[in-house]
């Protein structure tokens, strides 16, 4: 896979209660990015080994579509997400102060 579109894959990790629950598990060691809408698994765990030095485990995905929002008679829809949950091998740890 190309260096360029690697680093395209990844585009911010979530913030939100239940990927911090998920982060904080002692046992198992995940966190959840945004990535790509065309973004396939084997990519998402190359980006993710590439650009924190990490060895990737599991990598699962979420397609969330965008709600139907309403202001007045305009209809409207926000913007559908992809969330990857990757799970790290046993002693991995993932600093995001420290990419590469």
């Amino acid at each position: 896979m190309r260096a360029d579109r690697l680093m395209q894959v990844i585009l911010a990790p979530v913030i939100t209660e239940k990927a911090t629950f998920i982060a904080e598990k002692a046992d198992n060691t995940q966190i959840a990015l945004h990535v790509a809408p065309n973004a396939s698994k084997p990519e998402i765990k190359a980006a993710v080994e590439k650009l924190f030095n990490v060895e990737v485990e599991s990598v699962s995905v979420l397609n969330r579509k965008g709600k139907v929002k309403r202001t007045g008679r305009f209809v409207g829809r926000r913007r559908a997400k992809r969330i990857a949950y990757v799970a790290l091998k046993k002693g991995q740890e993932l600093d995001f102060s420290e990419v590469n």
